[in-house]
């Protein structure tokens, strides 16, 4: 009988007899197990509110800009849940995809939870790895993904610059010496953030892994028998991770509602307990004091007071004969 039952419930969808909405999450790479946790909670919430509509999400995963590229070529997403600015601002330079003032749609610039850059090293931490002048030791291998390909890669190389920028007092010459060195040490430069992870993990290459300080601490609670430790540097900065509804998709798909309900759903208290648990840092006084023991403190250096406007960063060190490109031919010489 359940069989007979669950078989005419399955028909009923596939003619339309039971409606259904279906959103699509493009987000960055290592966001799988976040929003794992995340959507069935929403999914409920959606069909006790909405009785009738089943909601699916489905999830669409890859580095940040790259993300981003593939809405610009046709990507029907309906929401994007990136890790840096330029690539939700670029859906509107770009493909006027969202309007120009996207980020005060939603609270704390359409920024429902933050991370930061954190070191995992091997069991013992053999390297006796502490703070960013410990990498550009010539005996240390690094593991960090792309900063052309991806947000973590440009949050690790934009964390590494402004510790430099401190420790030299704003010498250039030696600014750029130290991150001369910290790229000569980088043993491989994964496009995204979870391929640096496997690169650490499964390969067993390099002896530290930069990556968002939720990923090392997840991949070090995962993997007990391999005896990880997470370094969380003195000096860094605030990875901001934006979220928008992709307008133009929106109206083609008709899920205007449910993806603005869905993002909105990530502020929630319920949702931000979520985000802890996987390590996300959250702009809820209570609940981060609730976990301090789960975030260290770090002092946070503001990106516009060293580098400038998003704008500026990227044509500084990641455009074309950028900071990034004239250091990396100086690796290769």
């Amino acid at each position: 009988m359940r069989k007979k039952i669950a078989a005419y419930i399955f028909s009923l969808v596939l003619s339309g007899g039971v409606e259904a909405t279906t959103l699509l999450n493009s987000s960055y790479d290592v966001s799988r197990e976040l929003f794992t946790a995340l959507n069935p909670p929403f999914e409920k919430q959606w069909e006790k509110n909405n009785p009738g509509d089943t909601l699916i999400i489905k999830q669409s995963h890859a580095g940040s800009s790259k993300q981003a590229l593939s809405i610009l070529q046709g990507l029907k997403a309906d929401v994007v849940t990136y890790n840096q600015v330029t690539d939700v601002q670029i859906l509107h330079d770009k493909g006027q995809l969202i309007p120009h003032d996207w980020q005060k749609r939603l609270p704390n610039d359409s920024s429902p939870f933050y991370s930061t850059m954190a070191f995992l090293v091997r069991k013992g931490n053999p390297k006796h790895i502490k703070n960013w002048s410990d990498l550009v030791r010539s005996d240390v291998k690094l593991i960090f993904s792309n900063p052309k390909t991806s947000g973590n890669g440009r949050y690790t190389w934009l964390a590494a610059w402004s510790a430099s920028d401190l420790i030299n007092r704003h010498n250039h010459l030696k600014i750029e010496k130290f991150m001369t060195q910290l790229l000569q040490n980088v043993e491989v430069f994964d496009t995204g953030g979870r391929g640096a992870t496997t690169t650490f993990i499964n390969s067993e290459m390099g002896d530290v892994l930069i990556s968002f300080e939720s990923e090392v601490n997840t991949i070090r609670d995962r993997y007990p028998q391999k005896g990880y430790q997470v370094i969380l540097p003195s000096i860094n900065i605030i990875a901001h991770f934006p979220v928008t509804w992709v307008d133009k998709n929106i109206r083609q798909n008709h899920t205007e509602k449910a993806a603005r309900s869905y993002l909105e759903y990530l502020y929630t208290p319920d949702a931000q307990k979520i985000m802890t648990s996987f390590y996300y840092r959250v702009n809820n006084p209570k609940l981060m004091e609730k976990n301090k023991n789960r975030f260290p403190y770090t002092h946070f250096l503001k990106l516009e007071e060293v580098f400038g406007s998003w704008d500026q960063i990227i044509k500084t060190h990641f455009s074309s004969g950028g900071e990034l490109d004239k250091l990396l031919a100086t690796r290769h010489e």
